[in-house]
C-alpha cells in the first residue's frame, strides 16, 4: 500500500543553483513529484534496516507534525548570492578539512525511513552552502564552511568578523569567497560571541595576530572570554573528547544509517585551530562600540550556552546578532560529551532580555549557527518560542522534583507543552528534552534520587553478573531480549542486554542483539546526540574500536592561552595516587619572563600547588621561562632536554623531576565505554610525561 506523502517544500544549495526538493515518504519510482527511491546499501555489513516499530513511529511523526509550516525553508533560501564551485576544503596538513560533499545524498529528494522525519527536515536546512546576504549591502554570512556560520559585517573600509569557524582554513576560505563576490577589503575588527571553539578556533585564517597586538584590528570578546576558552574543558577533556566521538559520530559514515548532521551544522572542520587573545573586551551588561562606521551594541548573556557569552544589537540596520542563545533548535543544558550543566532558566531570562532590549524593532536576527529570521512579528514569535521552552524545561521540572519525582524519572513524567511541540523553533535536535531535564534536576539537587538502594551504587562489571545469574543466565536474557525487541520495546530490551554484556564482554549474540537495539533507538531519535550515541554504541559493539595513536591536536595558541596553575592543577589529576603512596617532594617553580612562582608539594598521594608563594627548604627548584615551558606542556620536549639547551635551571636534588615524571598517566581518548571494545593493543605516544591530553583542549556546542 502506498504510504502518505510527506513534503517538506526546501530549497537547498546544490553547486550553483537553487534547487527546491520535495522530500517524500518511501513512494514508487516516478511517483508524481518524487525523486528516484533507489535504495541505500547500509555501510556496515551487520547493520540492520528501519524495524516495523521503527517506521510506524516514524509515521506517527509525519503525521502530527507541523510540516506545512515551510517558513524555515524560504529563510533559509532568503539572500543566496553564490555557491563555491568546491565541495571540499583541504587542510594545511594535507587532509580534508572540510566536505559539504560528503551530505550531498540529502539533497537527492528521497525520504530516509532510518532518519526521524523531523531531524531529516533539520538536516536539510543545514545544506546551504554558500554566502549570503542578510541587510542588504552591510550582513553577510558565509554558511556551510563548517559547524557555525561565519558573519561578515561591511564597514566603511573593511569587514568586522563574527565568529570565525572552527579551523583557520575554512573560514580563509570563507574570507576569499566572499572578497570574490562582492571586492576586495580588509578585515578590521573581529568578534568572539562565546568561549567555544567553533566561534574563535579559525581566527588565524582571517586576520594576522600582528595587526592584533599592534592594534590595527580590534578583536572584541566577552570578559573571561580566555578563560572560558580553555578552563571548560582541561581537567576532563580526554575524557570530554572520547565522548565526544559518540555525540559527534566521528566514526560513522555519513550516510542515511549513520551521521546526517549535528543540529547546528553538519559537522565540525578538521583543520587548524587557533586562538588569539582579544585586545577589547566587553565587560558591562550593555556596552557600545562603533567600529569603521558600525555601531555595535553588546548585551552580556553569559551563563547561558557557554559560560560567557554575549548578542549584538545593530541599531543601524535593525539587526540582532543572537549569537548561540537563538539558533534553530533547542540547545543542550545537559550536554552528552560531558560539560557542568548548564542554566535553563537563565537562558529563558536573557531570551527575554533580549526580547525586551531590542525584539520590538528588530527586522532581522542571525545567529552564528541556522538562519536568519526576518519581519519583528516572525522575529518576536522565536524568541518567544524559545524563552518559553527553556523555562518550561526548567520550572515544569521543578515542579515535579518538589513533589518527589527523582532523576531517574523525570525524563518518564516530563512533557512538552503541545502547543511548543507544534513549533519548529522548540524541537530538541541539539540538546534532547529527556537528558536535559535530568539535567536541570542534577543541577539543583544532584545525581541521587533519594533510594538508598542508588547511595553508593555498584560498578556495572560488578553488579551484571549478580543480574544474570538471578535472571537465569545468558540464554534466557538472550531469548527474552528477542521476545522484546520483536514487541518494538527496544528500551526494555536494552536494560537486560546491557547487564549481560557488563557481565560477559565476548558473549557475541548478546553483544549483537543489544547493537541491534540500539541501532533502531538511534533510528526513532530526533536529536543528533542521541541519534549519534546509540548509533556509535551499536557500531562499536559490532566492530569495536579502532586501533592507533590518538592524534595530537593540542596547539601551540592553547597551551599559551592556559594559565601555569591550570597545567600544575592538570598534573595533579594525571599522577597516579597509588604509585604517589608513601612519597614526599617539595618543589618550586619560577618562571621569571611572566614573573610567576609556584610552590609545589607532594605528599598523602596528592600532588598540589599555590601560585605566588616558594616552599623555605624545596628538594628542587626549577627555573624557566613560561615560554619555554609551553614546549614541555606540549609534548615536544623534555625538561632535560631544556636544560641541555641552557633554557631551564635545576637547583637541588634534580632526579625530582624524574620521580614525578614516573607517575604521570598519560591519557588518550580511546578507552572503553563499552565492554569488549577497545583494540586488542592500545598506543600511547611516547615522551608526553608533562603534557596535556593527546586531543584537543577546545570543545563546540
Amino acid at each position: 500500500m502506498r504510504i502518505q506523502r510527506w513534503e517538506v517544500l526546501a530549497v537547498v544549495l546544490c553547486a550553483s543553483t537553487l534547487l527546491a526538493v520535495d522530500v517524500l515518504a518511501a513512494e514508487p519510482a516516478g511517483a508524481a513529484g518524487g525523486a528516484s527511491a533507489t535504495p541505500v546499501a547500509h555501510f556496515d555489513p551487520q547493520g540492520k534496516p528501519p524495524s516495523t516499530f521503527t517506521l510506524e513511529l516514524r509515521n506517527g511523526f509525519k503525521a502530527t507534525l507541523p510540516f506545512s509550516d515551510k517558513r524555515d525553508f524560504d529563510e533559509a533560501a532568503k539572500g543566496f548570492i553564490a555557491a563555491p564551485p568546491y565541495k571540499q576544503i583541504m587542510a594545511d596538513a594535507g587532509n580534508v578539512a572540510w566536505d559539504m560533499g560528503s551530505y550531498q545524498w540529502l539533497l537527492s529528494g528521497q525520504d530516509f525511513p532510518s532518519i526521524h522525519p523531523s531531524l531529516q527536515r533539520q538536516a536539510v536546512l543545514n545544506m546551504a552552502y554558500g554566502l549570503y546576504e542578510v541587510v542588504p549591502g552591510r550582513i553577510y554570512q558565509v554558511r556551510g564552511y563548517d559547524l557555525a556560520n561565519i558573519s561578515f559585517i561591511k564597514g566603511d573600509t573593511g569587514w568586522i568578523v563574527f565568529d570565525p569557524l572552527t579551523a583557520a582554513e575554512t573560514a580563509r576560505a570563507a574570507l576569499e569567497f566572499i572578497n570574490e563576490k562582492l571586492g576586495k577589503r580588509p578585515v578590521v575588527g573581529v568578534v568572539y560571541s562565546h568561549s567555544h571553539g567553533d566561534h574563535f578556533g579559525g581566527v588565524r585564517g582571517v586576520v594576522d595576530e600582528a595587526d592584533v597586538v599592534s592594534g590595527k584590528v580590534m578583536l572584541i570578546a566577552p570578559e573571561g572570554f580566555m578563560d572560558a576558552a580553555i578552563s571548560e574543558n582541561v581537567f576532563a577533556g580526554t575524557a570530554m573528547n572520547r565522548r565526544l566521538q559518540w555525540q559527534y559520530a566521528v566514526l560513522l559514515q555519513r550516510s542515511p544509517f549513520g551521521h546526517v548532521d549535528q543540529a547546528i551544522g553538519k559537522n565540525v572542520a578538521a583543520g587548524n585551530s587557533g586562538l588569539i587573545p582579544p585586545n577589547r573586551l566587553i565587560g558591562k551588561d550593555i556596552e557600545e562600540i562603533t567600529l569603521d562606521g558600525v555601531k555595535m551594541v553588546f548585551q552580556d548573556v553569559s551563563d547561558t550556552e557557554a559560560p560567557v557569552e554575549m548578542n549584538t544589537w545593530f541599531p543601524q540596520f535593525k539587526a540582532l546578532w543572537s549569537s548561540e542563545l537563538v539558533t534553530g533548535t533547542i540547545h543542550n543544558i545537559y550536554t552528552l560529551r560531558g560539560a557542568a550543566v548548564r542554566n535553563a532558566i537563565n537562558w529563558s531570562k536573557e531570551i527575554n532580555e533580549t526580547l525586551y532590549k531590542f525584539g520590538g524593532e528588530a527586522e532581522v536576527m542571525f545567529a552564528s549557527h541556522s538562519w536568519p529570521r526576518w519581519g519583528n512579528e516572525r522575529i518576536q514569535e522565536v524568541l518567544r518560542t524559545q524563552r518559553d521552552a527553556y523555562a518550561n524545561l526548567n520550572n515544569q521540572t521543578l515542579h515535579y522534583v518538589n513533589q518527589g519525582v527523582t532523576i531517574n524519572e523525570i525524563h518518564n513524567v516530563y512533557e512538552v507543552p503541545q502547543s511548543l511541540q507544534q513549533s519548529w523553533a522548540a524541537r530538541s535536535y541539539h540538546g534532547d528534552v529527556q537528558n536535559n531535564v535530568r539535567g536541570v534536576v542534577n543541577r539543583f539537587i544532584g545525581h541521587f534520587d533519594g533510594n538508598p538502594a542508588n547511595l553508593i551504587p555498584l560498578s556495572p562489571s560488578d553488579s551484571a553478573p549478580l543480574y544474570v545469574e538471578m535472571m537465569g543466565g545468558s540464554d534466557k536474557i538472550i531469548a527474552r531480549g528477542k521476545e522484546l525487541a520483536a514487541q518494538g520495546k527496544y528500551l526494555l530490551a536494552t536494560e537486560i542486554l546491557d547487564k549481560l554484556v557488563f557481565a560477559e564482554p565476548r558473549n557475541q549474540p548478546a553483544r549483537q542483539l543489544l547493537a541491534d537495539v540500539y541501532e533502531q533507538l538511534g533510528y526513532q531519535a530526533e536529536s543528533t546526540s542521541v541519534r549519534n550515541t546509540f548509533l556509535q554504541g551499536a557500531f562499536e559493539l559490532r566492530n569495536g574500536m579502532p586501533g592507533g595513536v590518538p592524534p595530537r591536536s593540542t596547539g601551540p595558541d592553547v597551551v599559551r592561552a592556559m594559565s601555569t596553575e591550570q597545567w600544575l592543577d592538570f598534573l595533579g589529576i594525571s599522577m597516579d595516587p597509588k604509585k604517589a603512596a608513601g612519597l614526599h617532594y617539595t618543589a618550586n617553580l619560577v618562571t621569571p619572563d611572566n614573573g610567576e612562582k609556584y610552590a609545589i608539594e607532594l605528599e598523602n598521594a596528592t600532588l598540589t600547588n599555590i601560585k605566588g608563594f616558594l616552599a623555605p627548604k624545596p628538594d628542587l627548584t626549577v627555573t624557566v621561562n613560561r615560554a619555554d615551558l609551553n614546549r614541555v606542556m606540549m609534548g615536544v620536549a623534555t625538561f632535560d632536554q631544556l636544560a641541555e639547551e641552557g633554557k631551564a635551571r635545576f637547583d637541588g636534588d634534580r632526579t625530582v623531576i624524574h620521580k614525578l615524571r614516573d607517575l604521570m598517566v598519560t591519557f588518550t581518548p580511546d578507552f572503553e565505554i563499552l565492554p569488549g571494545t577497545a583494540p586488542t593493543q592500545r598506543q600511547v605516544p611516547p615522551g608526553r610525561s608533562f603534557a596535556l591530553p593527546a586531543s584537543g583542549l577546545i570543545q563546540t556546542d
